[in-house]
Order: C-alpha cells, then structure tokens, then sequence
C-alpha cells in the first residue's frame, strides 16, 4: 500500500510565490522582484488562501490591486491544487475565481495587463471613489481605503456593501491608528513609498479599530478583527466582515 504525503505548507507556499511571480517577467525586472518580494514577506496572501477567505468559483472585486498580484496568486493556487499540490489543513483552492482589480495608477494595470492578460482577470484603471464596482461575493481592500478621507471612506463601503451578493464577505486590512511604535513606523514607510511613487500625501486618513468595526457594523456587516502584521513590523490588522441584508 502507498502512503500519499501531503505537502508540507511552507513547501506549498514557496512553490505558488513562484508561480504567482512567473507572469510578472514579462512586465519587467521590477515588476517581477516587487512580486516575488511582497508575496514571500507580506502575510496577508498566505492567510486569505489558508483559511478559505476566497472560496471556489467567487467573483472577487480587488480594489487597489496593483500590479493584479492577487489576480495570479489566485490562478496559480488553482494549478497547483489541481496537481493535488496543497496541503490537507487548508481549506479548498480557490478554483474557478474570477477577479475584477481596480487600480488607480495606469503603470500599476499595465504591468498587470502584460503580466497575465484577460484570463486571470479584468483590469481597470479607476479611482475607487467613482468607479462602478460590478455585483460580487469578495471585495479585497489591502492598505488603500486610509488614502481617502473619512466621508469618502464611509461612501466607498457603502458601494461595496451594495455590490456584494448576500452572505459577501469584504477582506479590508487597516493599520491601527494608535501611540504605538509599530503604527508610526507603519505611516512612515507608507509615506516614504507614495513619495517614491510620485504621490504627496498630505495626510493619512487612517483610523482605531473600534472605530473602523463601529463603521462597518453600523452597515450591517459582521466583523472579526485578526493581526495581519506576523513576521513585520508593521501594525495591521485584516477585518473580515460578513454582509447579511435585515
């Protein structure tokens, strides 16, 4: 009899950073270092697929996508669990998932464009405030939502709420407006990268925890709060809040 072994997961995971950032050497050496870069040191993506957060066949509206990483780590976990590459404690691959990425800088959607086409995804170039978001199961909102003020914030969800299928579920992660060290650290780097990127920001619109869960709550979403911060320095937190209509 042959004992089949599952993988191990920190295996598993390596093998889709590098599937995810394959795509990317097409749109240039930054494009793929900065793939290869935020999938192996950024904690979120790992949690998203370990615990099921994207599950089969969902429409998925990714707002900051970026460069369309979430796009292609999706297709890759796909690959790799029809392989039977995926270890036995995660929750099923997110197969047959379909992404919308809105994105605001047009050389972000380009390389994803170049990168992975029209089958991974479809990618707008698009300012979160007035883009129209198409009917979903899954909104993705990753460091982004702190870039608008605080009415324009209250707006976006509310559109978001409004897109999402019932029982959606939207994935936001926030840093955590306090004192601590951890959260000046985290603006700061925030700055010094916008500035890099060519935007001056006057100021980060970011808020306490409490208050993001009273915002999201008085919505009609259902909230638990999870760190998203292991293995940096950083002081984020993922909100994963469920959306059932009265």
């Amino acid at each position: 009899m042959t004992t089949i072994t599952a993988p191990a997961p920190g295996h598993v995971w390596q093998t889709l950073r590098d599937m995810a950032s394959a795509p990317y050497r097409s749109a240039g050496h930054f494009a793929w270092r900065f793939a290869r870069g935020k999938l192996g040191m950024d904690p979120v993506f790992r949690h998203l697929l370990s615990r099921g957060l994207i599950t089969p066949r969902a429409q998925v509206l990714d707002i900051g996508c970026g460069q369309g990483l979430l796009a292609s780590l999706l297709r890759a976990a796909e690959a790799a669990a029809a392989r039977s590459h995926w270890p036995a404690d995660w929750a099923p691959a997110p197969h047959s998932a379909r992404v919308t990425g809105i994105e605001l800088m047009p050389r972000d959607i380009e390389r994803a464009r170049r990168a992975l086409g029209d089958a991974a995804a479809e990618f707008v170039c698009g300012d979160m405030r007035h883009t129209p978001f198409p009917n979903c199961d899954v909104v993705v909102i990753l460091d982004v939502l702190h870039y608008i003020d605080f009415d324009e914030q209250a707006q976006v969800l509310k559109r978001v709420k409004n897109a999402l299928h019932e029982g959606g579920v939207l994935l936001l992660r926030v840093a955590n407006l306090s004192t601590d060290w951890r959260y000046r650290y985290t603006t700061a780097i925030d700055r010094i990268v916008m500035t890099l990127r060519g935007h001056r920001l006057p100021r980060l619109w970011n808020r306490t925890i409490a208050e993001w869960l009273h915002l999201l709550e008085s919505l009609g979403f259902t909230v638990d709060a999870a760190p998203m911060s292991h293995g940096t320095l950083f002081a984020n937190v993922l909100l994963v809040a469920r959306y059932h209509p009265r």
